[in-house]
């Protein structure tokens, strides 16, 4: 029950941030399944193997990063509309609240700890967003013959 909790409290947070963000309703709701969906790998990722956080943190952002680049060829849009209105749930932003309440009660060694904490996730989200684009990027060109554009 609690899982569920969470999924659905991923898909409303990305759908917030996509209608923040201005995005059409239609493709806000895509957007917002991207969540949904980092979520959901993040959880299956920590509750199969009992990974840490940033293992799973880097799963589910691969796992959006692909639902991203796929959306955005079969919709038309810009990668950027799913992947930062999915990856909203992602975001260790608990872990930089404590470590500012850390800081601002001169608790020096809870703000090393939730900073780095956050830090690390942080890192561990972006190499997977990354490494992804990356390769999708690279099998995309191969799959359709694309040449590669000179500047």
């Amino acid at each position: 029950m609690a899982q569920m909790v969470q999924l659905l409290t991923a898909f409303t947070g990305s759908l917030g941030f996509a209608l923040l963000f201005n995005i059409r309703r239609e493709k806000a709701f895509l957007a917002a399944l991207g969540g949904f969906l980092g979520w959901a790998v993040f959880l299956a990722v920590r509750g199969c193997f009992q990974a840490n956080d940033y293992v799973c943190g880097f799963a589910a952002s691969v796992m959006l990063t692909v639902y991203a680049e796929w959306m955005a060829r079969i919709q038309k849009t810009p990668v950027t509309v799913f992947l930062v209105s999915g990856a909203i749930p992602l975001v260790p932003g608990a872990a930089l609240y404590r470590g500012m309440k850390h800081l601002m009660d001169r608790q020096l060694d809870g703000f090393g700890r939730e900073s780095i904490y956050a830090l690390l996730f942080a890192t561990s989200m972006s190499a997977g967003i990354m490494v992804t684009t990356i390769v999708f990027r690279m099998c995309w060109r191969i799959v359709t013959g694309e040449r590669s554009r000179r500047i």
